[in-house]
């Protein structure tokens, strides 16, 4: 399917796919979504020394971008080892378009960009001291056969479910919940019903956010409620 590269309301870029009507962010601000969704309602909610990180996928690489910006902001004593899982790579025209470099002012940011993108895939690289990036491309239903650590944090950001509704049903989110440790935080942009029975239904603790610019609810679920952090 093609994609096209498009500006989003807070100036950051997007892929558009003009055949299913869908975006892999927020035509309302990609980074700002990214940001809000994953950190501000993901990591920072985790205290873990050493935090396994498993996203559910890749994409435009973003999600692992304001990781790492996070990261650096920090005083680095900790360690983040991310996983990130896709089917479809996006090629090098495409990265070099989106220039997500740009949106940070931070100069390392602009040596990591592409840095996560040249890097190999199935094999763990340390893009910076304590930070590892994994990224593996395979079908999100092949999750179980994939061998990764616990996790201790989920970025949920599959496409919406109007397009690839199987990724928003019991059994996908059984295998998710299969990888993580207890206690383990769960946040995806996705505020249905649906979803929050789903993951209820799997032990976890459930809780409404206010959403991302655009969006006026997203959900955060916590492996085992005894055991949240």
């Amino acid at each position: 399917m093609k994609r096209e590269v498009k500006v989003t309301s807070d100036g950051s870029k997007t892929l558009f796919i003009n055949e299913l009507n869908e975006g892999y962010h927020s035509h309302h601000g990609a980074l700002q979504e990214a940001k809000h969704v994953f950190i501000d309602n993901g990591l920072k909610l985790v205290n873990d020394y050493e935090i396994n990180i498993l996203e559910l996928g890749f994409g435009t690489g973003l999600n692992v971008l304001v990781t790492i910006d996070e990261f650096l902001k920090t005083d680095k004593n900790h360690k983040i080892n991310f996983y990130t899982l896709e089917k479809y790579p996006i090629t090098e025209a495409e990265i070099k378009e989106l220039d997500y470099s740009d949106l940070f002012s931070n100069s390392e940011l602009q040596e990591m960009y592409l840095k996560i993108h040249e890097s190999d895939w199935e094999v763990p690289v340390e893009i910076l001291p304590n930070f590892s990036l994994q990224k593996i491309q395979v079908d999100f239903h092949a999750l179980p056969s994939v061998e990764i650590p616990k996790i201790n944090l989920v970025y949920y950001d599959c496409f919406g479910a109007r397009v690839q509704p199987d990724l928003w049903e019991e059994s996908l989110f059984a295998s998710v919940a299969e990888k993580m440790s207890e206690g383990g935080l769960l946040t995806t942009y996705s505020s249905k019903g649906s979803v929050r029975r789903i993951l209820k239904a799997l032990d976890f603790e459930v809780e409404k956010k206010a959403g991302p610019p655009g969006k006026r609810e997203m959900l955060i679920a916590w492996k085992n409620s005894l055991t949240k952090k």
